[in-house]
């Protein structure tokens, strides 16, 4: 991809005439376009319905009340994100050269990602979850939809497509997947018993005669006594110390995998929150899983993936694919529970974290897809900024109400926590340019126009050349030192007509500007032209601008088809 940087050419000259001493009136710096991540304010996705559990979608922010450990805070963002928000682009008829014209082009505009949880799927469930994702997309896609199939263990077996063969073939190569942790292995341990030895009670600190004293006292919790029991049992030592040093080698070993599969499995999360970020219309990621378990130690983690999702207007959807099961208890204390009680929790705080819905206890998989599939019709998000929040890592437990409106039911975050750092000035613009990048949501907060146009050079390749004209009108100085300064910030993105990210330059115009230059920019105005070597086919493109000295953004959409 070549691009190049254009200032019109009255500014130009007059920049070369009015040049200072140490500082330039006009610096460029390109970059390739990167995003992090941050937590400046706290937003709480909300879905309220009616006793008969249709969604209500007339609320306003004053019939809202939040509170963060008990305590009252002032929404400072409302937001009402309606399913099947369309958005007008362009598109170009076919032609040797020519130049963008207003049309509504039937490009996707709702993106299904499937994340098979690999990682903890079983053969016997992994096979009822492969036939009824196969049977629901057989029905579900439409020509406006695209789906993708992902696992937890980091692979990509399709990417958004509406092409149902591909899919299914997708489907039916998920596999179990282990990090190599051995349910045979002496003693047959579970991550959420080793979490309860090692991190509730740190059992694995005693030694021998001091956990040995607990059990003779009747003061050990019965998991010690059953691990204790089993090992015993597989190793044949007939020495307490002896068993005592494999048990707690064992309970580690245990740990340490079941620490690995949770941090695959939130990674993939986000990563595939991520991947649907880029998707330009409605974002729905449905998560297959029997749930897992996720300790303190991965919390902020599990956190993390909250604000992307509601910062990429994504909604986590989660199926329990154990559908109607029995828990049964232990017979005694030395017997451990078949199943782990605490697996689905994650499941619920997803789905609920993020305006999603958690389908469980329920074997009709492929309706429960059904459902999870079609995203809710109203999402609000309540955001706020906590007051005298600490940076040390704590739980808030949330709650919201609905006033004045009675017989309504309400799913929504039940907390975050608090990060350990502030978040400076910078992380907050980056994080303003990835929503809008990723948006289709046209804003002019900034007067800026978009121009595409196309040049072939031969029969399988072209040339697109985008335009942005920026009026300096819009955007806001600061006087200082005899100069007008203010820093522009142009991000253009192209996208295929699946709505796939292709590429992206990010512009940096810094300008110190003096009353002549500035006068002169006025009439001639700020034009940046970015090129991108391309094959036939539609395209999408996405600019946008930042004022940094106004705090004001304009984002615009362009379509473009090379034929």
């Amino acid at each position: 991809m070549r691009t190049t940087m254009q200032i019109w050419p009255v500014l130009v000259l007059c920049v070369s005439s009015a040049w200072s001493q140490n500082q330039p009136e006009v610096s460029l710096q390109e970059a390739p376009v990167t995003f992090t991540s941050r937590l400046n304010l706290v937003s709480v996705p909300v879905v309220v319905r009616d006793r008969e559990g249709r969604p209500i979608g007339d609320l306003k922010r004053e019939n809202f009340q939040l509170f963060d450990k008990g305590k009252l805070q002032i929404i400072t963002k409302f937001s009402i994100e309606k399913s099947k928000s369309t958005a007008t682009v362009t598109s170009l008829p076919g032609g040797a050269i020519g130049t963008a014209v207003e049309t509504k082009p039937t490009l996707p505009d709702r993106y299904i990602a499937y994340l098979f949880d690999d990682v903890h799927l079983n053969r016997a469930n992994l096979l009822q979850s492969r036939l009824a994702v196969n049977h629901h997309l057989d029905e579900a896609l439409d020509r406006s939809s695209r789906a993708a199939i992902f696992t937890t263990s980091g692979h990509v077996l399709s990417d958004f497509t509406n092409d149902r063969e591909k899919l299914r073939k997708a489907v039916n190569s998920v596999q179990p997947w282990s990090s190599g942790n051995d349910p045979n292995d002496c003693p047959p341990l579970t991550y959420s018993i080793a979490d309860r030895l090692a991190n509730k009670f740190f059992y694995t600190m005693l030694s021998p005669a001091q956990l040995m004293a607990l059990m003779s006292k009747g003061e050990a919790d019965p998991a010690l006594n059953a691990t204790y029991s089993a090992t015993a049992a597989c190793t044949h030592f007939d020495k307490a110390p002896l068993i005592v040093d494999w048990m707690k080698a064992a309970i580690q070993r245990v740990l340490a995998h079941g620490d690995q599969e949770t941090s695959f499995s939130l990674g993939a999360v986000k990563d595939v929150i991520r991947r649907l970020s880029t998707m330009p219309g409605e974002r729905n990621l449905v998560l297959v899983s029997p749930g897992f378990l996720v300790t303190l130690d991965h919390r902020l983690a599990e956190n993390d993936i909250f604000e992307s999702a509601v910062r990429a207007n994504t909604v986590v959807n989660t199926i329990d694919v154990r559908g109607v099961y029995t828990l049964m208890p232990p017979a005694s204390n030395e017997e451990f529970p078949i199943d782990d009680p605490e697996a689905a929790d994650i499941l619920a705080e997803l789905a609920y974290g993020t305006g999603g819905a958690f389908f469980h206890d329920d074997n009709g998989l492929k309706e429960g897809l059904d459902q999870l599939a079609a995203r809710p019709e109203y999402i609000y998000v309540l955001g706020f900024s906590p007051e005298d929040l600490k940076f040390d890592g704590s739980y808030h437990k949330l709650k919201v109400t609905v006033k004045n409106t009675a017989n309504v039911s309400l799913q929504v975050r039940r907390g975050y926590w608090a990060p350990s750092r502030a978040v400076d000035a910078s992380e907050a613009a980056k994080e303003d340019l990835e929503e809008a990048v990723f948006s289709r949501d046209e804003i002019q907060e900034i007067p800026v126009t978009l121009d595409t146009e196309f040049f072939k050079s031969t029969e399988d390749h072209a040339e697109l050349t985008v335009t942005a004209r920026i009026k300096p009108e819009g955007l806001r100085f600061r006087k200082a030192e005899e100069r007008s300064n203010d820093t522009v910030t142009v991000v253009t993105g192209l996208f295929d007509a699946n709505g796939n990210y292709i590429s992206g330059i990010e512009r940096v115009i810094t300008l110190h500007l003096r009353d002549e230059t500035l006068a002169s920019l006025e009439r001639a105005g700020i034009a940046t032209k970015e090129n991108f070597n391309v094959a036939p086919g539609r395209y999408v493109v996405r600019l946008v601008v930042r004022d940094a000295e106004g705090h004001t953004l304009s984002a615009r959409n362009g379509g473009i088809e090379v034929p």
